[in-house]
């Protein structure tokens, strides 16, 4: 890690290595919690939604000795949860939001670690691409920030852009900020690794939809299907469901968006698509991201503006006629080697954002042994293991939450100033 970092790293956890992956006993942890109950219980923390945020707690709570039970009522890495799916990027620039860029430099540490210790391919170095337009305020704070960090980063001007990556038209762009360090991590099989490793560890998956308290006095046991689940502290980081869980202090404070995402078909033989020739890359300006060609799954764009309000259990997930057209306009016009190309494959995941943009971390207003966590925002996955250990440490060490990441400052509106 950086020598500036490590003085003042954000969350000094980190992956311990393991030995190899293996599937002994998933089996039995992957029933439903009707069919068989824990010799474990009371537990000392029982987290719903093993998505990014709730696995890394698990795994950081479970590696501290605590007993931990995680519970997601269509397992890790669903579809339906906003942790699926194929790839999540994993970049540093956040602005003059330091305290995201420090989580995500400690969370890439992490990520590799894992994969090192696995043997499974969760991240890959792509290098990131900030496109910006002249004096693009956002970018040019991200440019100071990575500077003051110390974080690997270029400059690029347009005749620099031209030059390196012929395959792109540029456009409105005048400059770049790259994140050679930067890239891609495997989403689903991310999660679904940290999750295994927690079980390895002694932790107990619990597949069930679990149930918000159901009173207003200290909370000793959640319902899990037919099972009724116990210990002394509660984490829902269940992500999108959190409205739905707690209607009345989060219902129109968390706001889930449908977001779609296309796969294009690369002409064959062609590999100015894929890494090293393209790194993952964002254009803020016209709200569109995209990674390359990983794994031959086609090259990824998709769309950063918020879509419509979405239901993570009963919504469809076919992307629509509107959004196909805007993403094939763009690639044709900024990708001309892809006019031509069909899609191969689309997603349609959800964003779960807060008002700002900023994460949620705090204790329910009327159960102190209560936490919520979430407010992903769309940037989350590449934050969970630091996320995870900072969760970890409120319940183990105690402490004062960040005000960023408070109920108090999550609004009934949407106005977002994390990106």
């Amino acid at each position: 890690m950086n020598p500036k970092l490590s003085r003042r790293t954000f969350v000094g956890a980190a992956v311990t290595a393991g030995a190899a992956a293996t599937t002994r006993g998933q089996a039995e942890d992957q029933q439903p919690a009707t069919a068989r109950s824990s010799s474990r219980e009371p537990f000392d923390v029982a987290i719903v939604g093993a998505g990014v945020f709730g696995a890394w707690t698990a795994w950081h709570l479970q590696s501290r000795g605590k007993r931990v039970a995680l519970i997601d009522a269509y397992g890790p890495g669903s579809s339906r949860a906003s942790s699926g799916g194929e790839t999540r990027v994993i970049r540093m620039g956040y602005g003059s939001q330091e305290i995201y860029t420090r989580m995500s430099w400690d969370s890439l540490a992490q990520w590799k670690k894992l994969q090192q210790a696995t043997g499974e391919r969760l991240f890959t170095e792509t290098g990131m691409l900030f496109m910006a337009r002249e004096r693009d305020a956002l970018t040019m704070d991200s440019l100071a920030t990575l500077e003051k960090l110390g974080i690997p980063h270029e400059k690029l001007e347009r005749a620099d852009l031209v030059a390196r990556y012929r395959q792109i038209d540029f456009g409105p762009i005048t400059w770049a900020l790259s994140e050679p360090r930067s890239g891609a991590l495997f989403a689903r099989r991310a999660v679904q690794v940290v999750v295994r490793e927690f079980q390895k560890a002694g932790g107990e998956l619990i597949l069930g939809r679990g149930e918000g308290p159901a009173t207003d006095a200290a909370v000793k046991s959640l319902k899990v299907g037919d099972r009724s689940v116990q210990a002394a502290s509660f984490v829902f980081a269940c992500g999108p469901w959190l409205g739905k869980l707690f209607p009345d202090v989060l219902g129109d404070r968390i706001f889930p968006t449908r977001q779609e995402v296309f796969y294009f078909g690369v002409p064959p033989g062609d590999d100015r698509f894929g890494p090293p020739k393209m790194p993952t890359w964002i254009d803020f300006g016209a709200e569109i991201y995209g990674l390359p060609d990983l794994e031959t799954k086609g090259f990824k764009v998709a769309i950063d503006k918020h879509g419509p309000r979405f239901d993570p259990d009963s919504g469809e997930r076919l992307v629509t006629a509107e959004s196909t057209a805007i993403v094939k306009s763009f690639v044709a016009e900024r990708f001309p080697g892809l006019k031509d190309a069909p899609i191969v494959g689309s997603e349609v995941c959800q964003y779960e954002n807060s008002s700002n943009g900023d994460f949620l971390v705090d204790q329910h207003p009327r159960h102190s042994n209560v936490w919520l966590v979430g407010g992903g925002s769309g940037h989350g996955f590449k934050h969970g293991p630091a996320l995870g250990a900072y969760v970890a440490d409120r319940l183990t060490k105690g402490g004062p939450t960040d005000p960023k990441f408070s109920l108090a400052t999550k609004d009934k509106f949407q106005a977002r100033v994390v990106h």
